[in-house]
């Protein structure tokens, strides 16, 4: 389960790059109830998404040289140049060079062999997102790749990750967890791209915890949003649902399944 309660290797932050930073604000705050708070003119246009008050995700405003639109997960790390070598060597790409950002930690975008853009952040004064795992926040990450395997190699190379195959109705889901910390610690999964909703192409998918799944489905196409795969229950995980805001940044949603007692 993703908590605050961060160690190297698992999401630690996440951000949308958006061609319109007051679209996508209007759109999560209907959807979430997010506020956005800039980090000031030195940020250049950065800021976070917050929910009472605790901030939940960061987002900022992006031209098409910059990407399309799209949410990226960070995972920590406590050497942002060391981990960045070890993507060039493990046959990934570095997008963004690691930087210092404003003392708060130094930050880097990079690539997996597979092209799946994806961030390094190296805590400093700030550790990562304040709520993780409550309604309107971040609580799970999948990876959708064309080789399961090989993605697994490269993220246990880079970030020291480890998989385990659970066994679920229909077959086995490759769940993800930091190098060390067993299943308890479980953060996410690989998906292989033959099984996700048409038109997606490799990427990191963010899901956002929710009260009531068809309520939010319903709310993002009201704000002007569209859904990829309808909300579905899945026995023993949840109800979730995939989106894309009106931008096309993709995210998905679930109203989890109570852990058995």
């Amino acid at each position: 389960m993703l908590t605050t309660r961060f160690v190297d290797g698992a999401p630690n932050w996440i951000d949308v790059g958006t061609p319109d930073i007051d679209g996508a604000v209007s759109f999560y705050g209907g959807l979430f109830g997010w506020r956005f708070q800039s980090a000031g003119p030195e940020a250049g246009g950065y800021g976070f998404f917050q929910l009472d008050g605790r901030t939940v995700a960061g987002g900022m405003q992006t031209t098409p040289e910059q990407g399309p639109p799209s949410w990226t997960v960070y995972f920590r790390s406590a050497d942002a140049q060391a981990t960045a070598k070890a993507a060039e060597q493990a046959h990934g790409r570095i997008l963004v060079q690691p930087m210092d950002v404003m003392g708060q930690g130094h930050m880097a975008v990079l690539a997996d062999q597979a092209g799946v853009p994806f961030g390094i952040w190296q805590p400093g004064q700030t550790k990562g997102v304040d709520v993780a795992g409550e309604p309107g926040s971040l609580c799970w990450v999948e990876l959708y790749t064309p080789d399961e395997a090989a993605a697994a190699a490269f993220y246990h190379q880079v970030l020291g990750l480890e998989t385990s195959a659970v066994p679920f109705p229909g077959g086995t889901y490759t769940c993800v967890n930091p190098s060390g910390a067993g299943e308890d610690a479980m953060f996410g999964g690989i998906v292989p791209l033959a099984v996700a909703p048409a038109e997606t192409g490799p990427c990191w998918l963010p899901y956002f915890e929710v009260e009531d799944a068809d309520a939010v489905v319903a709310r993002a196409q009201e704000l002007g949003g569209t859904v990829r795969m309808p909300a579905t229950d899945m026995e023993g995980v949840g109800r979730m649902a995939q989106l894309a805001d009106p931008y096309s940044a993709r995210f998905a949603v679930i109203k989890s399944t109570p852990p058995q007692s």
